[in-house]
């Protein structure tokens, strides 16, 4: 065993003299919610618990309590807590730059994976816990200044386990909410926490119920709460998963009996009849409460012997509720430094000033806004004292599979009517190539719509407000063309290849500016039926200005946020074009949701203001969510406008949600847009279902005309930002 902290003398109890009581607190993921049970039935009774030690799960619960949090509000806090979010390292769309968010639905599988000359990399863990460390820190921000765990208003221990040796580590010292981090650590889930040089794992591996550390720090009762997994029967060892779990429980079942041949008679061992819960059912909060206050009762009579009069009860609920730890003023902001970028890169995020109180909600908001960069495997915060006021430490954890990354993305589409839609996409992002955060990265998608865009990324500040985009790209689509009746009469290739460089500024944290120069050309070949372009190579020399706000929380399915965008094309010879015209592009997205009911608005507009954009420059609609009745290109022009609404509603649980729902699209293409109006405008009524995946939804979906057409659709990975960039 590994001792982080020099074990306290016997708890003082000015209430009364009486047996110091040590509360044990076993792991067992979303099962140690029933401990919370156990803590109100304590309270109920007038027992006061003079240390706390948990494992896992139980020195999260350990910890609340333990920094004078009262059971209603643990039990609440549980209740309320988006579980899933733990889950997750992403701290949501919202905290990525507006560059980040434009090609997110291309490739949005970001697996972990990194490359470098030696090979591939992966993380050392599926979850790198940023959000596990964001709600620890949220929970315990109250004690946050408390070094020293036996200056709580409990004294604490946390447990975890060395994973070079297996010992035991005991935390009794240091960032609470780390401590509790480092014993949650579930390995090959979690990746492990470097603390003091020692990579720490899930503490039940060592001891999963730490009846010894308890004895250490003096307690002269023990109060065990053992909700270890029992062992599963031969007929329940079937499969690859039971007998994984099983392995598991073997582990910590063993170290918990030993543990428990160390209570005495007076000591008391509570097991909740916990039978049909899973250590996953973390939505199952009040039904754990109950269950483990129903364990605690069974022992009333083993319990009573700790009650305490209701004058020394009070005595020892002030006590608890008059400690102080307030943050106060911010005297200095301690930044570690970094390997591959400069302090100053860092520093330039956070907005706190010193002399002034902690902002946390700010605090968290631009480490999620760093963190959303892609550089850091965890972004974190502490507190410490000073003679000066309150020390923040800003701590990051570069990625060890970085700094460059590999992502993948699939898009499919198919009517059932002939045009089907599929390409395979990835990226290779190299990031942190200088010290103002340098990127470059290439794209490639392979299938019906082969493309590749390589591409530089050059900051002009440490804050990301100016930048420089230089790149190259080549792409190719095939075009249907139709005439007035909708009958195909003809299909030809399109293929671009062209230069660019773009100078832009961010607008906020959602907003961008960018102004950019592009030179090309474009070919039109392989006509097959009515010849209706010229074939050969068409120049392309243009300017354009674009403005972008990008809040949606979600790329493919948004509930929540707005996206407008509006993009400004002029098309010159003296650029270097062929062509000479103007064009504007403009697009505004509304979405909000309310119990599982989400309804999204949709206006888009294209339109050439001057001038002959020509055929490879023209706008198509038609296809999945571009007016739906209509083929892929059915409705083509020099300008185009539609407007759509979708009503959907979320079903199923959190781990497979579904959906289902309906939309209605209108509008058409013209010469120009001064031609449009509602008489000359078509419109698409849909009905649709799918799943959320990794890969974006995949949706089913048949879609109706006014004109008497019909279509239906598979779709997997459509975005509606699609329609703007």
């Amino acid at each position: 065993m590994a001792l982080l902290t020099s074990l306290p003398a016997a708890a003082s109890n000015p209430e009364t003299e009486r047996p110091q009581v040590g509360l044990v607190l076993s792991g067992g993921g979303a099962k140690g919610m029933a401990h919370v049970g156990v803590l109100r039935v304590l309270e109920e009774m007038n027992i006061p618990v003079d240390m706390v030690v948990g494992t896992s799960a139980g020195s999260a619960v350990g910890a609340l309590y333990a920094s004078g949090m009262s059971v209603a509000e643990i039990e609440q806090r549980f209740i309320n807590m988006d579980w899933l979010s733990s889950f997750r390292d992403d701290p949501g769309r919202a905290y990525k730059p507006v560059r980040r968010k434009q090609g997110e639905w291309r490739f949005p599988v970001t697996p972990g994976l990194g490359i470098s000359l030696d090979g591939l990399h992966l993380g050392a863990g599926i979850i790198s816990g940023q959000n596990l460390g964001f709600i620890l820190n949220e929970l315990t921000h109250n004690v946050a200044l408390v070094e020293n765990f036996d200056r709580l208003p409990i004294p604490f221990r946390a447990v975890a386990t060395d994973l070079e040796t297996g010992d035991m580590v005991v935390l009794g010292s240091g960032n609470i909410a780390t401590a509790v981090r480092a014993s949650m650590s579930i390995p090959g889930v979690y990746a492990p926490v470097n603390l003091d040089g020692r990579l720490l794992v899930d503490g039940g591996i060592a001891n999963n119920l730490p009846v010894s550390v308890a004895r250490e720090m003096r307690a002269d009762i023990i109060i065990a709460v053992d909700i270890t997994d029992a062992l599963m029967g031969p007929d329940e060892l079937r499969e690859a998963f039971s007998v994984f779990g099983q392995l598991t429980t073997i582990m910590t079942r063993r170290n918990a009996d030993q543990q428990l041949e160390m209570l005495g008679e007076q000591d008391v061992l509570i097991r909740p009849d916990l039978e049909g819960q899973s250590s996953a059912d973390f939505y199952n909060a009040p039904l754990l409460f109950e269950l483990g206050a129903s364990g605690a009762r069974e022992h009333a009579v083993d319990l009573n012997a700790l009650v305490v009069s209701n004058e020394a009860w009070h005595a020892y609920r002030s006590r608890l509720a008059s400690a102080d730890y307030s943050a106060g003023s911010v005297a200095r902001i301690e930044v570690e430094h970094d390997r591959r970028l400069g302090r100053d890169f860092l520093r330039e995020r956070i907005r706190q000033k010193t002399g002034e109180p902690l902002d946390v909600e700010a605090l968290e908001e631009d480490l999620k806004r760093i963190y959303g960069l892609g550089y850091y495997e965890i972004v974190s915060y502490s507190l410490s004292s000073a003679v000066d006021g309150t020390v923040l430490k800003i701590k990051v954890q570069e990625k060890s599979w970085g700094p460059n990354y590999l992502s993948f993305g699939l898009n499919y589409e198919d009517n059932f009517d002939g045009d089907t839609r599929f390409n395979l996409a990835t990226s290779l992002r190299m990031t942190e190539l200088n010290e103002l955060g340098a990127e470059w990265q290439t794209g490639l998608q392979l299938g019906t719509e082969p493309r590749i865009r390589t591409q530089w990324y050059q900051p002009l500040d440490y804050g990301y407000e100016r930048f420089l985009v230089t790149g190259a790209e080549y792409s190719r689509d095939t075009f249907s063309v139709y005439d007035a009746e909708g009958e195909r009469v003809a299909e030809l290739d399109v293929a671009f290849r062209q230069v660019d460089v773009g100078l832009g500024t961010e607008l906020g944290g959602n907003g961008e500016a960018r102004f950019t120069y592009t030179r090309g050309y474009a070919t039109v070949d392989n006509q097959i039926g009515a010849a209706v372009a010229p074939e050969g190579a068409v120049h392309q020399g243009n300017v354009s200005l674009q403005l972008v706000h990008d809040s949606l929380d979600d790329a493919f399915f948004p509930r929540e946020g707005a996206f407008a965008g509006i993009r400004g094309r002029l098309e010159r010879e003296d650029l270097g074009s062929d062509r000479h015209f103007d064009a504007v592009t403009g697009m505004v997205l509304g979405t909000g949701s309310w119990r599982g009911f989400t309804l999204t608005g949709l206006l888009y507009a294209h339109t050439v203001t001057r001038g002959n954009a020509g055929i490879e420059n023209a706008v198509r609609l038609g296809g999945f969510r571009r007016l739906s009745a209509y083929a892929p290109g059915q409705i083509t022009g020099d300008s185009a406008a539609m407007g759509s609404v979708y009503a959907s509603q979320a079903f199923g649980g959190p781990i497979v949600p579904w959906f289902a729902g309906m939309g209605l699209e209108t509008g058409n293409a013209w010469d120009s847009l001064s031609d449009a109006g509602w008489n000359s405008s078509v419109r698409s009524w849909s009905l649709f279902a799918g799943v959320d995946t990794f890969l974006g939804p995949v949706q089913i979906a048949t879609a109706y005309s006014n004109k008497d057409n019909w279509a239906a659709y598979m779709n997997i990975g459509f975005s509606f930002t699609q329609l703007f960039y």
